[in-house]
């Protein structure tokens, strides 16, 4: 009898090998891409101007745009929203300050910058590869569609901006604000009336 060896490795070893490795290497690239922000977004916008151009040329996979809409939607409602809930933090006694005298939470993202973007490019790779499979390609009156999507988008939004106005939270860093120091007030600029 014998034992599992270099000569009896199974077929599927070498598929297995290439697999980690692969992933290996794209889980590194994916790493090294973290902080360059801007470059990324550039190639995501690529990314998605090649699919609309697919879509656009093809005159067909409505469907799957509208799902890709649908999808994006939801990621930004993730993007746009708190980690913790204020709704549900202020049934437990905790909220987000109101009063200068609070202490100072800092907006966390309920879906990170760098997962947003992740599955963005994602969701436009897998879309534009549904392109090439007919299956997908249901008939469909586009118009209606992309009204509906306009309507859930606009709605959507309302509730998110009514939400960011009632517990005072603004989910954009504009980056590190700077002080001037004091202005010197109207009334005590010196200069007399007549």
């Amino acid at each position: 009898m014998e034992g599992v060896g270099a000569d009896g490795a199974s077929p599927m070893a070498p598929l297995a090998k290439w697999r980690d490795d692969f992933s290996r290497a794209f889980q590194y690239y994916l790493d090294r891409s973290t902080p360059h922000t801007m470059q990324r977004w550039i190639g995501t916008l690529v990314v998605a101007s090649i699919y609309v151009l697919r879509v656009y040329y093809i005159q067909g996979f409505y469907i799957v745009s509208y799902g890709l809409g649908i999808y994006l939607l939801n990621l930004l409602i993730g993007f746009l929203s708190p980690k913790v809930d204020p709704e549900l933090e202020a049934l437990d006694g905790a909220s987000l300050p109101t009063k200068g005298s609070d202490e100072f939470k800092p907006f966390i993202r309920r879906l990170p910058e760098f997962k947003f973007w992740y599955a963005i490019t994602k969701a436009f790779c897998v879309a534009f590869l549904m392109t090439f499979f007919s299956v997908f390609d249901v008939p469909v009156f586009w118009p209606i569609l992309l009204c509906y999507w306009v309507v859930l988008f606009v709605l959507t939004m309302k509730r998110q901006i009514l939400h960011m106005i009632k517990y005072k939270y603004i989910p954009f860093s504009l980056g590190k604000q700077k002080y001037t120091g004091k202005r010197p007030s109207a009334s005590s600029s010196g200069s007399p009336r007549d």
